[in-house]
Order: C-alpha cells, then sequence, then structure tokens
C-alpha cells in the first residue's frame, strides 16, 4: 500500500473524528422519532441532584445516543448487514415465525419495579375514597415466546405481571393481561400486531370486554360495532426499529358503533375541540397507529352524548401508555366524560386534577414493557 494511500485512509479517519461531534451539535434536534415512533431524549439538566443520582450520566448517554448524526441511515445498514449474515436479531428486536416482531425481554430491574408499584399503592393510599383498577397488558413477547428464534434470550413477562400485582396487591384491583388475553392467542384473530408493539384493536376488544366485567357493566357485542380496516399497509415500530425486510404489512381495523353515538375529543395540549376519536390524515404517514386518537396528548378529555340508560359511570380518569388508544373508544359505550392522562407527558399535579373535577374513579392502564421502564411513574406519588 503506497504512503498517498496510507495519508488518505488517516485523514479521512480523522475527518470523520472531527466531522462528526461538529454535525452533532449544528443539525436540528428532533423531539421525535417518526421512524422508531417515540419522542427522543430531551438535553440532560445539570443539577447536584441529578448528578448524585447518577441521572444526569444515564441521560447524557440516551440523548447522544437519539441524536447520533444520521442514526436512522447507520440503523439502516446495520440491519441489512445483519440479515446478510442470516442474523434473526437486530437493534433489540428479534424475527421470529409467522411474520412476528418481538422486542427483546432482559430481566427487569426488580429494585425499580418495587419502586414503581410503590409509587402506585403511594397513590391509591392518597386516595382511599376513590376506585382505582390497575390493568396491565402484557406484549407479544409474553403471549407468543414459541415463535421467538432459536436460542433468543426472553425473560418471562408472566413471571413480571405476577411481581408487579403482588407489589400493588390490597391497594387496587388488579387486572393482568395474561388473564383475558391468553384463551385468544392461538386464535384466528390476531390480538397484537405483528410489526408493531401494540395490541390489535380485537386485543383492545378483549381488554375492554374483562374490563366491563370488572366494572359490572354489560360490554357491547362485536356483533353492534361496524368493523372497518382502514389501512392493510402498517409497517409498525418493531419493524422500523429493525428494519428487517420482506415483511407482510398489518392491517388497522376500527370498531365504529351501529348507533351513531357522537363523542367530542378536547385535546388541552392545543386547546382544540374535535369531533372524532379517530384522524385519518394518520393513515397517509408511517404512525398509523396514531390514527386512533391522533396520536400522543398529555391531556384530553372525551365526552359523549349517551342516552341516560346508557350511562354506567359520569367521570372517568384513564391514566395511561398508548396502549390506551385503540381501547378508550370501547369506554366511550359507558362513560360520559373521560378524562385522559398520558403519565410520561403530564407535568401537573393529578391528584389536584381529581379533585377539581370531582373524579373518583381511576383506570391505569399500561403494557408491561412501559411499566418497567418508566421513571415518570413516580409522579404518582405526588
Amino acid at each position: 500500500m503506497s504512503k498517498k494511500t496510507d495519508r488518505a485512509y488517516v485523514w479521512g479517519f480523522v475527518s470523520l473524528l472531527f466531522a462528526m461531534p461538529i454535525l452533532f451539535f449544528i443539525l436540528p434536534v428532533q423531539a421525535f422519532s417518526d421512524m422508531e415512533n417515540r419522542s427522543l431524549q430531551k438535553a440532560p439538566k445539570l443539577t447536584w441532584d441529578n448528578i448524585w443520582s447518577k441521572t444526569f450520566s444515564e441521560e447524557s448517554e440516551s440523548y447522544v445516543t437519539d441524536h447520533f448524526p444520521f442514526r436512522t441511515n447507520w440503523v439502516w445498514t446495520k440491519s441489512m448487514l445483519e440479515q446478510l449474515r442470516l442474523q434473526q436479531e437486530n437493534n433489540g428486536i428479534y424475527k421470529g415465525s409467522d411474520g412476528y416482531l418481538f422486542e427483546k425481554l432482559s430481566k427487569p430491574n426488580e429494585t425499580e419495579i418495587k419502586e414503581y408499584a410503590a409509587a402506585l399503592t403511594k397513590y391509591a393510599q392518597n386516595h382511599p375514597d376513590a376506585s382505582i383498577t390497575f390493568m396491565l397488558a402484557p406484549t407479544s413477547i409474553g403471549l407468543y415466546p414459541e415463535r421467538l428464534p432459536w436460542l433468543a434470550d426472553a425473560y418471562p413477562q408472566k413471571e413480571v405481571n405476577g411481581l408487579i400485582g403482588k407489589q400493588v396487591q390490597g391497594s387496587m384491583s388488579f387486572m393482568d393481561g395474561f388473564d383475558f388475553l391468553s384463551a385468544a392467542a392461538d386464535g384466528d384473530k390476531p390480538i397484537y400486531y405483528k410489526t408493531d408493539h401494540h395490541w390489535t384493536t380485537y386485543g383492545a376488544y378483549l381488554a375492554y370486554t374483562a374490563y366491563a366485567g370488572q366494572m359490572g357493566w354489560t360490554p357491547v357485542s362485536e356483533d353492534d360495532f361496524n368493523i372497518e380496516t382502514v389501512t392493510d399497509s402498517f409497517l409498525g415500530s418493531y419493524h422500523t426499529r429493525s428494519q428487517f425486510s420482506g415483511l407482510k404489512p398489518d392491517s388497522i381495523q376500527a370498531y365504529k358503533d351501529k348507533s351513531g353515538i357522537q363523542t367530542d375529543m378536547y385535546i388541552a395540549d392545543t386547546d382544540k375541540t374535535v369531533p372524532s376519536m379517530y384522524d385519518p390524515g394518520y393513515l397517509a404517514k408511517k404512525d398509523k397507529y396514531s390514527y386512533f386518537l391522533g396520536g400522543v396528548h398529555a391531556l384530553m378529555t372525551l365526552h359523549s352524548e349517551l342516552p341516560p340508560d346508557k350511562i354506567d359511570l359520569d367521570k372517568l380518569l384513564v391514566i395511561k401508555d398508548s396502549y390506551a388508544h385503540s381501547f378508550l373508544p370501547f369506554l366511550t359505550q359507558h362513560v360520559q366524560d373521560i378524562h385522559v392522562i398520558d403519565i410520561r407527558y403530564y407535568n401537573g399535579s393529578i391528584s389536584d386534577y381529581m379533585d377539581e373535577n370531582g373524579i373518583k374513579d381511576v383506570l391505569m392502564l399500561f403494557n408491561t414493557t412501559t411499566f418497567v421502564s418508566e421513571r415518570n411513574l413516580l409522579k404518582l406519588k405526588y
């Protein structure tokens, strides 16, 4: 190899080392990744408390990872190389059988799980007069471990749900998603999307019927809905993270009640009211799941014009993650006013909000993967 070639390699490498930090600081900072369908890490705050608790170092690492220059292109390139090597895992996503993708699940931190469960218990103790239900939904890896690739590492999600249930036992009603989803796991109707982390609308319907039974309501039959396939080209978050090729897109269905009950959705984030719980504009975008409720909002309310004989509950507060988006429309068949708080983005006092709005019934709905890693759950203590 000639000296000129050596110099070219050296200068090219040195230039790359200098270029990447410069690009990191001059490229626009994105708040949300459409490809991964998630909010990106915000710039960490430098405080003594954050330094002492190691929060600053952890958030700094996440910030650099999330905003690395041309990150999307690097993920795609890595995926292509991994597939050429016949790898069945990329970027934390397994390629399983029957077209299913699964998020890798390692053994969660038991100390953190107990900390989050304690926050829920404290919340219940602060509201002894409220009726509180906690629904914990497994993700697809919990229901379909047999579809994982050979020798794939996956901690049993059922054990995680069991541990969480024991921690909150006695302080609130606990609904383990395994109890009402397992029987349908091998049925003809999919209860999870194959390329996304959410349950399907049918999976949400099964959760709704279980919750209605818990509340003493008569659930609306599937026959009383017009079930529409709104898209058959949905490639969800697992696909965008892994970039596996050759996958069949999922279909998204919407259950529209035949009785024509009108529900208005007020979005506090933008101070706007819209006359529908569905936003068809998202069906032309990558994030098609945001067809439900128009995506993520910190605070919103759903008001339904229900006949007096159909009102089972006047007010309900739902504290949730995005699993609730396809679930909430079913509740509008029973509840006149549903207040919805996304714990990840709402920074006000939930206790004050309950007092101001006279709310005595609460549903907390999270999927297991979110629960074991969501430090915003600690807001419930206050």
